[in-house]
């Protein structure tokens, strides 16, 4: 029997499936018939693996119909599709097209599928993303105010940010109760940094599922903080990081100045980087490279958070 591959491209109201070698293109609804649909069809005939891309959330619902119903599938970053098609010469774009370049990528893509998350993990990652959202729309009338000079513009953003404040405070407690749902030796395994607070813990568990699963490299290069080299012949290139989990590389970042002044080794290894040229930006994203992999390797293997061992 051959194997099928299948490549699914999401839409708002729709989802185009070709499937590989046999090259059918199947269209359905992007809700819980269309879902229904696809697992009907692939119920005698299973892939090999279905690809589909990130698309600001439109592919979950699939994403996690499929996974649950015991498929492999892996969700890509759509800048590393296009590059893939660009390459294999696909420059038109349309659905069908699109479908048919995802199911290609399904049948050379050598990467660990992706995670169905639980019900409890689902439901924390609705909380921290909705209440990132929150604390963008207060800060952004935060920066309005010191601009409005009529005193009616003022109370309006004044009562708009008091109403802001009061629903993240609401948002804190729903995600604290979340929180309580899940795995309770990992929640307090991740309290235990000193630096690191509830809004960091939700955020790791959330956006970070595979944590503790993967080595120091994995790490790394999932939340996007491995320095890749640029080096060709006798050039050297400067190594940059690129890629990864943008969501969880922001928590990082302001989790790690906190552990910076909390952490006597963290704040020494800023320092000496910075004594030896390194510009504060580059100091920081390697004190949060360092963050991530040792907070990975405590919950892989479930010791706790030990001090000094930077």
């Amino acid at each position: 029997m051959t194997t099928a591959w299948v490549g699914i491209d999401v839409a708002k109201d729709s989802l185009a499936v070709w499937i590989r070698p046999q090259g059918v293109l199947v269209s359905v609804s992007n809700d819980a018939t269309g879902y229904q649909q696809l697992l009907e069809l692939f119920a005698q005939d299973k892939p090999g693996r279905i690809v589909l891309e990130a698309t600001g959330g439109y592919e979950r619902g699939v994403l996690f119909a499929l996974l649950r119903a015991g498929h492999v599938v892996s969700r890509l970053n759509p800048t590393r599709v296009r590059a893939f098609a660009t390459a294999m010469g696909k420059l038109a774009k349309t659905d069908p097209i699109d479908a048919a370049v995802l199911a290609h990528l399904a049948q050379v893509l050598e990467e660990s599928p992706s995670q169905a998350p639980s019900p409890a993990r689902e439901r924390l990652l609705a909380l921290v993303q909705r209440r990132e959202q929150l604390v963008c729309q207060r800060d952004d009338e935060r920066r309005r105010l010191p601009q409005a000079s009529q005193a009616f513009v003022r109370d309006c953003l004044e009562n708009a940010i008091k109403t802001l404040q009061s629903t993240i405070r609401r948002y804190d407690q729903e995600i604290t109760k979340a929180l309580n749902d899940l795995d309770p030796e990992q929640v307090e395994q991740l309290r235990q940094v000193k630096g690191v607070g509830p809004v960091t813990v939700a955020g790791l568990l959330a956006y970070l599922p595979e944590l503790g699963q993967l080595n120091r490299r994995q790490v790394a290069a999932l939340v996007g903080l491995a320095p890749y080299n640029c080096d060709s012949g006798q050039k050297s290139g400067q190594r940059r990081i690129r890629g990864g989990r943008s969501a969880i590389r922001r928590i990082l970042y302001m989790a790690t100045w906190s552990v910076i002044r909390y952490q006597q080794e963290f704040a020494d290894r800023y320092q000496k980087l910075r004594d030896k040229g390194r510009c504060p930006k580059v100091a920081l994203v390697a004190c949060m490279r360092v963050l991530i992999v040792r907070i990975n390797a405590m919950v892989r293997d479930g010791t706790g958070w030990r001090t000094g061992a930077v």
